[in-house]
């Protein structure tokens, strides 16, 4: 029987959780890194057993980690970023300029047919990739020397590249999103790139339709549908049939448009998951209800899914790179909170259960379906 692998990276170590078919018994194996800060993990589609992880720490900086055996032993692999030697600065807070400089890696994406290269988004943003399995990291620079680059600025978690997406249909298409600039694509492999923001709207910046500056909080696709884009924006739930050219706004009836997770089913590319967030400054579920709110129709309209989930005195965060599905007949569907919780839906998010309660606070979730 087929199982899945959850890869959850949290503020204090990486826990691998696995289970049969079924998924209702679970192995929890963990901490690993215990103590460091687990941005992100995620396996790689052609081998599962080959999985990268962005460790890092306030005190030691930035560690690269590899797994060839699914997560049970772990090698450090290069960490050296090699910039393109890009000049000058981005905007900061105050508008002020703001020098490049290295942080974390907020996110990795494996090739969709090489296990060996993978992408790294990072903060301050910028993209990498590495075609030896992480040994040596090259910066994509087209990105930076986009002529908007000296007027991004960060969002409140940083400057941050938090989304990679591989087209794949046509590997040469990936599309990008940054907090705060907006979102990118590429048609030529990363060597040129253009922002994809119009129709998004922002009204704390001094042009609210402007071509970038755009705080994006997550972009998910459909595989099937590689020109069909959805966005989860600081504010608005977004849509775009035309890979990004267009957007336009797909929040409907959901109690609050603010969020950080979105994502696609397996095997419904009109079915859409986010997580309503109360405000930009009460990062927690209206009236302390944690629920999924699910569309079936690509947007507008929605449904709440609470069966399973606490509804009363919730007051935990799901941040943006954790939700995410699996690709099982029935679809199932993982969430992290920033309480510690992971919840699996086996059923496309109509009952859930937790997992695990008491992680520490979870910032990415990733699934992988084993054969």
């Amino acid at each position: 029987m087929s199982g899945v692998r959850v890869l959850v990276g949290t503020r204090k170590g990486a826990f691998i959780l696995t289970s049969d078919g079924k998924r209702q018994k679970w192995d929890v194996s963990g901490p690993h890194f215990g103590g460091w800060e687990i941005y992100h993990l995620k396996g790689s589609p052609v081998d599962p057993n080959r999985i990268y992880a962005s460790q890092s720490s306030g005190w030691f900086g930035q560690v690269m980690q590899r797994s060839s055996d699914g997560g049970k032993t772990w090698e450090t692999v290069g960490n050296k970023f090699e910039y393109d030697g890009v000049p000058g600065t981005h905007q900061w807070y105050d508008g002020t300029p703001h020098p490049w400089e290295f942080k974390r890696v907020w996110h990795l994406e494996p090739s969709l047919t090489d296990p060996e290269t993978v992408y790294a988004g990072v903060e301050d943003a910028a993209l990498f990739r590495s075609t030896d399995g992480g040994q040596t990291w090259n910066e994509l620079s087209g990105l930076r020397r986009h002529g908007t680059g000296s007027s991004w600025a960060p969002g409140a978690g940083g400057m941050c590249l938090h989304t990679i997406l591989i087209d794949p249909t046509n590997h040469d298409r990936m599309y990008i999103a940054i907090s705060s600039a907006g979102a990118f694509r590429t048609e030529d492999g990363g060597k040129s790139w253009k922002p994809i923001n119009q129709g998004l709207k922002s009204e704390y910046i001094p042009d609210p339709t402007a071509e970038v500056g755009h705080c994006v909080h997550r972009i998910t696709m459909h595989p099937l549908k590689p020109g069909v884009l959805f966005m989860q924006k600081h504010w608005d739930v977004m849509r775009s049939d035309d890979a990004g050219d267009k957007w336009h706004e797909v929040s409907g009836n959901l109690p609050t448009d603010f969020g950080f997770v979105i994502d696609v089913h397996a095997h419904e590319p009109e079915t859409i998951y986010v997580v309503p967030i109360k405000s930009d400054s009460e990062h927690y579920p209206p009236d302390g209800k944690l629920r999924v709110y699910r569309s079936r129709t690509g947007g507008n309209d929605w449904e709440a899914l609470a069966n399973g989930l606490p509804q009363k005195d919730c007051y935990v965060n799901v941040l943006r790179d954790a939700m995410a599905v699996d690709s099982l007949d029935s679809c199932g569907v993982y969430f992290g909170t920033t309480g510690g919780q992971v919840y699996a839906s086996p059923d496309a998010g109509d009952h859930w259960a937790p997992i695990v309660r008491d992680l520490p606070a979870v910032v990415s979730v990733e699934v992988q379906t084993l054969a």
